[in-house]
């Protein structure tokens, strides 16, 4: 039986995760029902997409006893309501990055997730492209012995991008784009909790972090270095480097088409579409899709590759990134 998908928001993410639906089997995977603010907008989504019914309200969405899962991809400072309402109607939910916007409201939507039984995965899709498979299965292996030091890089030109700079629209380099640097270290050094957090930046004339560099130190002499920047292109790639030898992740390393282990480089193919796309190699988003289907169809409330505990410790890690550069005040 199909995994039924309710769409949250009609924007670009959300257009991207439905073309990325449709490059999977019908009988596995069915896009029912979207919703959006605008009733109209829903309308449209659903007619370019061919999903059955369109929503005007977030509640009816939440209240459709035809749904299984919904994918909420609307921006991240409504993620901790539209979620909390979702749970409140026993809804699974799979919720774009990041999570919510700090770690209270990360712990508060864990906890309610876990009170109301129902399945929860913050969506790092890249966690679940064949490149980053075969990552964990090398570090597992020991292929390149010790991993001594990280290092990941996400920048582009974003300032004409208003969900970018504005603080209110969840801006910033890190909760943007900079949170894929993070939780690639965190799943390169399996979630162990850095030992410390140093970041430096600069700021946007809108409040938010334009430009930021973090080092994470972790037990053993190891360390990861993250760099993002809202302002010009970085070489946007990601290298782990062991006692033993280099794994290559080269651009995009949040979307990986090829990886280089000890130079030699194995090339990965994306499902194929027609249909239009805002995002690079976003019909990746259909290993990410084809997971929670497999967490679902087992019982599981949890992914065991994107934990909740997880979420909570790239939450903190962000939080203390915010602090140091001026943008938190204190914790939560």
């Amino acid at each position: 039986m199909a995994t039924r998908w309710g769409i949250c928001s009609a924007g670009k993410i959300s257009n991207d995760f439905v073309v990325a639906l449709q490059t999977l089997p019908a009988q596995d995977h069915q896009a029912v029902a979207v919703a959006a603010r605008d009733l109209n907008r829903a309308k449209e989504f659903a007619q370019s997409h061919d999903i059955p019914k369109a929503y005007g309200t977030y509640e009816e969405l939440a209240k459709d006893p035809n749904i299984d899962v919904v994918y909420v991809g609307a921006i991240h400072p409504v993620h901790r309501d539209l979620v909390l309402l979702f749970f409140k109607h026993g809804k699974n939910v799979l919720c774009e990055k990041p999570m919510a916007m700090n770690l209270t409201e990360v712990k508060e939507l864990t906890a309610a997730a876990r009170q109301h039984n129902v399945f929860f995965m913050e969506a790092f899709w890249s966690r679940f492209f064949p490149a980053y498979e075969e990552i964990r299965s090398l570090l597992h292996q020991k292929v390149i012995g010790e991993v001594k030091v990280v290092r990941a890089e996400f920048g582009a030109n974003l300032l004409g991008v208003p969900r970018a700079v504005e603080k209110e629209l969840g801006g910033g380099a890190i909760l943007d784009i900079g949170c894929y640097g993070i939780q690639f270290a965190s799943m390169v050094f399996n979630g162990e909790k850095p030992e410390s957090v140093t970041a430096k930046g600069f700021l946007h004339n809108t409040g938010v972090d334009e430009t930021v560099t973090v080092i994470l130190q972790y037990p053993g002499k190891r360390q990861a270095v993250i760099t993002c920047t809202l302002v010009t292109e970085l070489p946007n790639q990601a290298v782990i480097s062991g006692t033993n030898g280099i794994i290559q992740i080269p651009s995009y390393m949040w979307s990986p088409m090829s990886l280089i282990v000890n130079g030699k480089e194995t090339k990965y193919t994306l499902p194929p579409t027609t249909k239009h796309l805002f995002f690079n190699n976003s019909t990746g988003l259909s290993y990410e899709a084809e997971h929670v289907r497999q967490c679902l169809l087992k019982g599981l409330k949890e992914s065991p590759i994107m934990s909740l505990m997880e979420s909570e410790l790239l939450a903190s890690i962000i939080e203390e990134v915010h602090i140091q550069l001026g943008i938190s005040k204190n914790k939560g």
